[in-house]
């Protein structure tokens, strides 16, 4: 009975396997009746490029040789754009610059293409922002250093201190007005802090304007609205520097006499000093005047200071010339003939000062220099009259001269 049932069985199934076999195809055939689908190289992954009111987006190409064009969809597909196909070797990429678009946050698909028709799976990327009006409206210039803002070299150089910028700064346009009138521009870098303005006009408005990119790679730079004001430098008397002085010694020059030393002018003493810490004359008929080198030339020389000797032949009565260059600048008449004055201008040299003092020309006393005076290195002191009456001699402790920068 066993054996019985196992043969039946048997029977079923190859009348079942006859019955599928004998049955029309035509149900596989019209499911390949068009072909198996074809699915090109899909795009793995996508780097966008932000720009103004445009985006570039840049993916590696598809070792797929059938690719032929790619199409790129935006606004719900409702927008697109058709790009050939470039070449299939390893490390070359595709960069598309999709322009007329808003400011505005897009999703991209892309899909390649072969020559048939044929498209790829599609490769979306979400959250790809377009910039233009409103984020430039928003940028702001490099702050500057508010704490130190700027300084002034002795040559009318003007330094300007800024403070760390913000990494997507490409630089910041600083112009100025130089001292033959015309606007000048210089570039600062983001890694740089500060910037020197050459030959730059004192009083004159510096402004500045920084740019940005809104992130890596971007197309577009953009650049801040509106030029911002640097503060107005603030100008600060400051003392010229004495090491640098040396003493000229030009025709009808008086020297310093009876073991004294001009060097005693500028060796950083304080008050009156005595004998032999002074500067002694040799015996020359008043007026009569003696030079030195400031070491440098100032730009603006704003004022004076002198101090008299403890006691004895102080100038209450002088005069301060300056010059630049002392090439040619020798006077021939003694400084005691009545042309002399007039030989120095013609020399080249300034009056930058008439002192007159109503003391005993004892103590320290500060006087004004000239306004807007012409850069000035060597210094002529002319002294006219001391308070001793002395027609001769003169005796100086200490000279000091500012520069206003």
């Amino acid at each position: 009975m066993k054996n019985i049932y196992n043969v039946c069985c048997l029977l079923m199934l190859g009348l079942a396997f006859s019955a599928g076999c004998t049955k029309d195809d035509t149900e596989f055939k019209d499911f390949l009746k068009d072909g198996e689908n074809i699915y090109p190289g899909k795009v793995s992954v996508i780097v966008p490029q932000p720009g103004n009111l445009r985006v570039g987006l840049v993916w590696p190409v598809s070792p797929d040789p059938s690719i032929a064009k790619y199409v790129i969809y935006w606004n719900n597909k409702k927008d697109s754009m058709t790009v050939d196909g470039v070449g299939h070797a390893a490390g070359d990429s595709v960069r598309v610059v999709i322009p007329g678009l808003e400011e505005y946050t897009y999703s991209f698909v892309v899909q390649s293409m072969d020559a048939q028709g044929h498209k790829s799976v599609p490769f979306e990327i979400n959250n790809v922002r377009v910039y233009g009006a409103l984020y430039q409206s928003g940028l702001l210039n490099r702050p500057y250093n508010a704490g130190n803002p700027s300084s002034l070299s002795d040559e009318g150089d003007l330094t300007l201190n800024f403070n760390t910028p913000d990494t997507i700064n490409i630089n910041t346009v600083v112009r100025y007005t130089n001292n033959a009138g015309v606007l000048a521009e210089k570039i600062l870098l983001p890694k740089d802090s500060t910037i020197t303005l050459p030959d730059y006009k004192a009083g004159t408005a510096v402004t500045y304007r920084s740019s940005y990119i809104p992130g890596k790679g971007a197309l577009d730079v953009f650049q801040v609205t509106d030029f911002s004001t640097f503060p107005d430098y603030v100008y600060k008397d400051v003392a010229c520097d004495k090491s640098l002085f040396r003493q000229v010694q030009l025709p009808n020059d008086v020297y310093a006499d009876f073991g004294t030393s001009m060097a005693k002018l500028w060796d950083g003493s304080v008050g009156p000093q005595e004998y032999p810490d002074v500067f002694h004359s040799n015996g020359v008929t008043m007026p009569h005047h003696f030079t030195f080198d400031l070491g440098k030339s100032y730009r603006k020389l704003s004022f004076i200071e002198e101090t008299g000797r403890q006691q004895a032949h102080n100038p209450v009565e002088f005069e301060v010339w300056g010059i630049n260059d002392i090439t040619n600048a020798a006077t021939a008449l003694a400084s005691n003939d009545a042309g002399w004055a007039a030989e120095s201008v013609a020399k080249g040299w300034t009056l930058l000062a008439n002192v007159a003092r109503t003391d005993d020309g004892k103590n320290l006393q500060r006087f004004n220099l000239m306004d807007n005076p012409p850069s000035v290195r060597y210094i002529r002191i002319r002294v006219k009259r001391v308070a001793s009456g002395d027609s001769s001699y003169s005796n100086i402790s200490e000279i000091t001269l500012f520069n206003n920068q």
